[in-house]
Parts: structure tokens; sequence; C-alpha cells
């Protein structure tokens, strides 16, 4: 696996503003980003946050946005026609941001993703989507967690099924999979042909509760993840979540975490 398809997210820094983010990784040795979706770090409305110029200060540290970790979808459940015409105005714009910015992917919600039986409302506005991202170059992906439709892989998988379009699809996480009592690899072998994004990170359950550990020190079989998706014809990237400042800050451990991941 090349290396240059190594990302990280922005997310455990939410806290602090983009430009240190972005710096913290580009220290780190990353060549691409996972840009967290809310603010501080993105925004749609240019009055909030200037996106192009986000842009510009991620090429001048010669790290490349590759992923937007946003939210649109989530509405594509109401019974209302106008909120459900304003989801697709949102997700429309946030495809065209991503492409702006030089993305492969964006992360979408399922409808509110907690109801299985919404499947057969939001399949018809993410077939509109999907074609819409396919125009642009851009892939789609809910994200693996507990919940009906996210944390269900046969759910995950009849939803990529019905909307048909490679660019829908599921960000496999297997961390969270796990956290949720469900096996990552056999969810995997569910949906691996429909996995357009995915996030790595790592823990264990000690004492009776979950935790969160350094890459390598939990659970995660991070080599046969890597090794399942390569062999599956997996293209896409694999964005390291650094989710333990509480352990180690991210200023020291992020860089550890890239090594290691660069090692497999």
């Amino acid at each position: 696996m090349d290396v240059m398809r190594t990302s990280t997210c922005t997310y455990p820094m939410r806290e602090k503003p983009i430009a240190y983010a972005l710096k913290v990784v580009a220290d780190a040795g990353f060549k691409k980003v996972d840009v967290w979706g809310r603010m501080p770090h993105f925004s749609l409305d240019a009055d909030e946050l200037d996106m192009v110029a986000v842009s510009t200060m991620a090429q001048v540290l010669r790290v490349q946005i590759a992923n937007l970790g946003t939210y649109p979808g989530a509405d594509f459940a109401s019974d209302d026609p106008a909120v459900v015409a304003a989801a697709m105005d949102e997700m429309k714009l946030t495809i065209h941001m991503a492409a702006r910015l030089g993305c492969r992917s964006i992360r979408v919600s399922p409808g509110k993703g907690e109801d299985a039986s919404i499947i057969d409302k939001i399949v018809e506005p993410f077939q509109q989507a999907a074609a819409y991202a396919q125009a642009k170059g851009i892939y789609m992906g809910i994200e693996n967690h507990q919940g009906a439709i996210a944390g269900d892989p046969k759910a995950c998988l009849e939803l990529a099924e019905r909307i048909g379009s490679k660019h829908f699809g599921i960000l496999y996480e297997p961390c969270n999979l796990m956290q949720a009592g469900v096996d990552y690899k056999a969810a995997l072998d569910v949906f691996k042909d429909w996995v357009t994004h995915v996030h790595i990170k790592d823990g264990t359950e000690r004492g009776g509760k979950f935790q969160r550990t350094m890459l390598g020190d939990g659970d995660v079989d991070v080599a046969w993840v890597v090794e399942r998706l390569e062999a599956s014809g997996y293209t896409g990237d694999y964005a390291l979540e650094y989710e333990v400042c509480d352990l180690v800050p991210i200023e020291i451990g992020l860089r550890q975490w890239f090594d290691y991941f660069a090692k497999l």
C-alpha cells in the first residue's frame, strides 16, 4: 500500500483553529488530511470561514485536503418536501466544495441513521446526490458507528445496493464497529465492495469499559484491515483518527501513528 494514501483527521483538534490543525498534520509527516466538517475547521458559509484560504494554507504546508468529514443527508428522511429540498441543496454544495478543494470524498449521514425503516425514504435523494457526486468525481460514505443503519453491516449493504452507485458507500470504521459490539472483520466481508473511505484507530475493553489506545496497542488488527481492503480492490485513502489526546498529546503522538502505519 502506497504510504501517500495515508491521511489523518483534524477532528481531535476540533477546539483549535484549522491553521493549527493543518500545521500539526504536516509536522507529523502526512501529505493528506480529513478536515472535520464543522467550525472552526469547515463551513459552507464564506462569512464564517474562507475555505479557499484554507485550501491555500494546506497547499503551502504541502498537505492535500482529501476528505471532508461533513454531515449532509440527515434531513433526507424528513416528511417535509421543503426540508428534503434544502438538504439536497446542502448536499450538492458540499460536493461542489469538495471538488473545488480537490477532495476525493465526503462523509454523509444516512438520514438520522437510528431507524433502518427510513431506508425506503432516503434511497431516491441519495441516488440524486450520487449522480451529482459522480459528475464531480466525489465519493460519499456513511461512517460505521452505533446505530440501526451505520452500525448494521446488512443495512449498510442494503442501502448501498439500492442506491446503486459506486460514488455512494461505506466509510469503514473497524474500531467504531468493535466498540458497538459488531465483528468488524465479518462486517467488511459483507460490504467490502462498497467501501469509499476508511478511518483507522484502535481500542480495547478494559474493566468492562471500552477505551481508545495508541495505534497497535488495542484489539484492532490494522494489518488485517489493510490487507483485506487492498485484496478487495480498495484504492482510496486510510485516515488515521487520533482520539487519544489524553494519553499522548497529538503534537507528539500523531507522528508515532504515522510511523507505525507506514511500516505495515
